[in-house]
C-alpha cells in the first residue's frame, strides 16, 4: 500500500508543540524592533513532528511505500494521512475535501491531538479519526481501516520502548534547526518520557494522558546514537513536557550521554524544582546546552486559581544564575491575558521577566485549549471558536478590564521592552554567542 503523510508550514505552524495542537510565531504589530525580534523566531527550520517520523517508521515496518508531502495536492495514493493543528484545521478539511472531491474512494486518516479531541470538526467529510496515539496503527492499522468515517479511540501507548525508532528520512532532516537552543546542527527531536503529574488546567499536554510514560534510558540513548549515525544530528531536543522527573532515569540517561563517542548538544523542558544545581552541572558536562522552564506569572494567587504549582522567586532567580553562571541558556515562558488581568499586571509580568533576566523570554498569551478544564471554564467568555487564532499570541476571550487589542499591545510591549536593553546583552551576550565565553 502506498501512504502519504500530508503536511503544512502556513500560518508559521509548529504542530509538536503545545502537546500537538502546535503554535504559530509572534508576529508583533509592525515597525523595525517587531521585525527584529521577529527574525530570530523565523531563521529556524524546525523539524517535521516527531508522531510523523514515528508513523513513517511505523508504516515502514508494516512494509509500506510512505511519501511526505508539505502543502502540495495530495495524490496518486491508496491512504492519506492528516495530522492537523488547530491554527491549520480549516486549510486542512478544505485539502482533504478537494482530495476527496477528486478522489471519492480514498481512504483518508486523520491522527494527532486535534483529531483526538474535535473529532466532530470531521464530521461528514467521510474520513477516520484516530483518537489516542496514532503509533498504535502498528498493530490496529487493519482494525482502523474497518471503519470508514467513523472514529476509532486507541488510547495511549503504555510500553514506549515497543515503537521503533523515528524514521526522519522523509523529512530532510539536514536542514532541521533549532537557533534558540543549540549552535551546532542539524537538530533531532527525541522523547525520553510523555506526559505530565502536575495538574495545571490550561495545559494541553494532559489532554490525551494524564499520567506519565517512560522509556528505558538506554533506548533513548540508542536512539541518539542512531540519529547521529543515520543522520548526522549534532544536537536533540528532548520533546518531554517534563524532563527529570525521574531523578533515577534522568541520571542514567546523562551518565550515557556523556560517555557517548561523539560529543552533542541537547536541552530539554522541565520545572525548577526538578533540575537542582547538582544535576545541571551533570547536564552541562553531558551537553546541556538550553533549558526551557515555564515561569507564567509572579502572582501567586493567579497561579492556584488554575492548579498552577507556585515556585518561589529566589528559588527562579537562582535558577537563571546558574544556568547563566554555567553557560546554559534558559528559555522561559510567561503569560499574559488572564481574564482578571490589568495593565498593572501584565506589567509585573513583564518587570518580573526582565528580573529574572532569562536568555530568552516567551511572552504567550493565554490559550484556552479544547479539553482542557479552563477551555470549559472560558467557553462563555470566547467570542467565536475560530482556531486559526489559536496560536497563543493572539487574544481569544472576554477580559475584565482589558480589550484584546490592548493585551496585544501590550504583549508587543512585554517582547520590546525585555529584548532592547543594553542589560539584556550583557548579561546574556556570550549565552548568544559561546565563543564569547572563550575569548574571556
Amino acid at each position: 500500500m502506498n501512504i502519504l503523510l500530508w503536511d503544512t508550514r502556513q500560518h508559521d505552524v509548529s504542530k509538536d508543540f503545545a502537546g500537538g495542537f502546535g503554535v504559530g510565531m509572534y508576529r508583533g504589530l509592525g515597525g523595525p524592533r517587531d521585525a527584529i525580534i521577529r527574525s530570530f523566531y523565523r531563521r529556524d527550520r524546525r523539524p517535521a513532528a516527531l508522531l510523523f517520523a514515528y508513523l513513517a517508521a511505523v508504516f515502514a515496518r508494516l512494509g509500506h511505500g510512505v511519501r511526505y508531502v508539505v502543502d502540495q495536492p495530495p495524490r496518486g495514493a491508496d491512504l492519506y494521512l492528516f495530522n492537523p493543528s488547530l491554527i491549520t484545521l480549516d486549510l486542512e478539511r478544505q485539502v482533504i475535501a478537494r482530495l476527496l472531491a477528486e478522489e471519492p474512494k480514498a481512504r483518508v486518516l486523520v491522527v494527532g491531538t486535534t483529531a483526538s479531541i474535535l473529532p466532530q470538526e470531521f464530521e461528514g467529510l467521510g474520513v477516520t479519526v484516530v483518537q489516542g496515539e496514532a503509533e498504535q496503527l502498528l498493530w490496529r492499522l487493519d482494525e482502523v481501516l474497518e471503519h470508514p468515517g467513523g472514529k476509532v479511540p486507541l488510547g495511549v501507548i503504555e510500553e514506549l520502548d515497543r515503537l521503533p525508532l523515528p524514521d526522519w528520512s522523509l523529512f530532510s532532516p539536514e536542514r532541521f534547526r533549532i537557533g534558540y537552543d543549540f549552535w551546532r546542527f542539524p537538530t533531532g527531536l527525541i522523547q525520553a518520557s510523555r506526559g505530565c503529574r502536575f495538574k495545571c488546567n490550561y495545559c494541553p499536554y494532559l489532554v490525551l494522558d494524564s499520567t506519565t510514560r517512560f522509556r528505558d534510558p538506554e533506548a533513548v540513548v540508542d536512539e541518539i546514537q542512531h540519529g547521529i549515525r543515520r543522520w548526522g544530528f549534532q544536537s536533540f531536543k528532548f520533546r518531554d513536557p517534563l524532563f527529570g522527573l525521574s531523578r533515577e532515569r534522568t541520571a542514567r540517561i546523562i551518565e550515557q550521554i556523556a560517555r557517548l563517542p561523539r560529543k552533542i548538544q541537547f536541552s530539554i523542558e522541565s520545572r525548577i524544582e526538578l533540575l537542582p544545581p547538582e544535576m545541571l552541572r551533570l547536564m552541562k558536562r553531558a551537553g546541556l546546552t538550553s533549558v526551557t522552564v515555564g515561569i507564567e506569572t509572579p502572582s501567586d494567587p493567579t497561579l492556584e486559581n488554575y492548579h498552577r504549582q507556585t515556585i518561589d522567586q529566589d528559588r527562579q532567580h537562582a535558577f537563571i544564575a546558574s544556568c547563566r553562571e554555567l553557560g546554559i541558556r534558559t528559555v522561559a515562558g510567561f503569560m499574559i491575558g488572564f481574564p482578571e488581568d490589568t495593565e498593572a499586571s501584565i506589567r509585573r509580568v513583564r518587570d518580573h521577566a526582565i528580573a529574572l533576566g532569562p536568555t530568552f523570554a516567551n511572552f504567550n498569551v493565554v490559550t484556552p485549549y479544547p479539553g482542557t478544564p479552563f477551555f470549559t471554564q472560558m467557553r462563555d467568555r470566547m467570542a467565536d471558536l475560530d482556531y486559526s487564532r489559536f496560536n497563543v499570541y493572539t487574544p481569544l476571550l472576554k477580559y475584565d478590564h482589558l480589550t484584546p487589542e490592548r493585551i496585544e499591545w501590550l504583549l508587543a510591549k512585554c517582547f520590546r521592552r525585555y529584548y532592547f536593553r543594553w542589560q539584556y546583552l550583557r548579561e546574556n551576550a556570550s549565552l548568544l554567542w559561546p565563543g564569547l565565553r572563550c575569548l574571556g
